[in-house]
C-alpha cells in the first residue's frame, strides 16, 4: 500500500470516528471535568487579589484608627506635624506629593511622547534597537541610584542654576518666587520625571506601533507630510494609550519614596513656590518610621492609608479618561 493509500485510509477512519494508530481522543467526561476545574482555578486567582487588597485596607485602617479618632478631619486638612506635642496633620505632605508628581508629569509626558515618536517614526533601524534597550535599562535602575545622582550631581550643577535663573526672571509669579533653596519641590519633581520617562516612553512606543500601517499609507496617499501623518493618523488613534501610560507614570511618581525624601527637603510646610522645600507622604514615612511608636506610628500608617486612597482615586480617574477617549 502506498503513502497516498495510507493517508486516504486515515482520513476515512477519522470520518468514521476511528482515530489513527497512536492518536488519543479526549472523552466527553474529561472535557466536562477540565473546564469547570480551570474556571474554578482562574476564579480563585482573581479572588486572591481582592482578598489581599481587602486585608491590606482593613489591617492598615485598623492600625491607623487611633490617629483618625484623635485628629478627626484635621488629620487630612491640618498643617501641623509635631511629635513633641502629639499633633499629627498631613496636609503639607499631601500637597508636596501632588505638586512633585504634577511637575514630573509636565516634564516627562512631552519628553516621553517625543522619544517614542522618534523611535517609531524617525530613527533608523541600526539606531532604534540600542535606544530602546537603553530606555528599558533606565526603567530598571534602582530609585536610590537616581536619588544619589540627583542629590550629588544634578542638583548642584544643573538644577540649582536653573531654578535660580527662573526665580530671577519669573519671580513675580508666586510659584516661581525665590530665592531658590536647592532641595525643593522642583528638584524632586525633575528627578521623578527622569524616573518615569522610561516607563511612559516604553508604553507610548508600543501604542504607536499598534497603529495600523494602512492608516499611515492612507495619510501619505492623500498628500500628507510626515508630521501631518503623525498628527492626523498616529496621535488620534493613540490617545487612550497615551492617557493610560501617563496615569501609570503618575502612579509611580505618587508612590516614590527615596528620591523625594532625599530631594524635597522633608519640611512639614506648604510653600506656594516650587523652588522651596516641602514634604511628601512617602518621604515622611521613610524618614520617621524607625523612631516612631504609639500614636506616631499610627499617624504614619494613617498617612499611608491616605496615599493609598489618593492612588485609587487616580486610577479611577484614569479608567474614566480612557473610557471617555475610546467612546469619542
Amino acid at each position: 500500500m502506498t503513502m497516498s493509500d495510507d493517508s486516504s485510509t486515515n482520513a476515512e477512519e477519522g470520518k468514521a470516528g476511528v482515530l489513527p494508530q497512536g492518536a488519543k481522543r479526549l472523552t466527553h467526561n474529561s472535557k466536562r471535568l477540565s473546564d469547570p476545574i480551570f474556571a474554578v482555578l482562574t476564579a480563585m486567582a482573581g479572588a486572591l487579589v481582592l482578598v489581599v487588597l481587602a486585608f491590606m485596607v482593613i489591617s492598615t485602617t485598623k492600625t491607623a484608627f487611633p490617629v483618625f479618632r484623635s485628629e478627626g478631619i484635621s488629620f487630612v486638612f491640618g498643617s501641623e506635624w509635631n511629635s513633641q506635642t502629639g499633633t499629627y496633620q498631613i496636609f503639607p505632605f499631601i500637597y508636596g506629593t501632588i505638586v512633585t508628581s504634577l511637575i514630573s508629569l509636565v516634564i516627562a509626558v512631552p519628553l516621553s511622547i517625543g522619544i517614542a515618536l522618534c523611535l517609531t517614526e524617525y530613527a533608523p533601524k541600526w539606531l532604534r534597537s540600542p535606544l530602546e534597550y537603553t530606555i528599558d535599562l533606565l526603567a530598571a535602575v534602582p530609585s536610590v541610584i537616581y536619588g544619589l545622582w540627583g542629590l550629588l550631581i544634578v542638583l548642584p550643577y544643573f538644577l540649582q542654576p536653573i531654578s535660580s535663573f527662573l526665580a530671577k526672571i519669573l519671580g513675580f509669579i508666586p510659584i516661581f518666587a525665590g530665592p531658590s533653596t536647592g532641595v525643593s519641590y522642583f528638584a524632586a519633581g525633575v528627578i521623578l520625571a527622569l524616573m518615569i520617562t522610561p516607563i511612559i516612553t516604553s508604553l507610548c512606543r508600543e501604542v504607536f506601533r499598534a497603529v495600523p500601517t494602512a492608516d499611515r499609507h492612507a495619510a501619505y496617499a492623500l498628500g500628507a507630510t510626515k508630521w501631518e501623518m503623525i498628527n492626523q493618523a498616529v496621535l488620534p488613534r493613540s490617545t487612550s494609550g497615551i492617557v493610560g501610560a501617563t496615569m501609570l507614570g503618575l502612579g509611580r511618581a505618587l508612590g516614590e519614596t527615596i528620591v523625594v525624601a532625599m530631594l524635597i527637603g522633608s519640611v512639614p510646610v506648604v510653600n506656594t513656590s516650587i523652588f522651596k522645600p516641602g514634604g511628601s507622604i512617602a518621604g515622611l514615612i521613610a524618614n520617621s518610621w524607625g523612631e516612631s511608636t504609639g500614636m506616631g506610628l499610627s499617624a504614619l500608617v494613617g498617612a499611608g492609608v491616605v496615599l493609598f486612597v489618593i492612588t485609587i482615586i487616580v486610577n479611577m480617574i484614569a479608567r474614566l479618561l480612557v473610557w471617555k477617549v475610546r467612546s469619542t
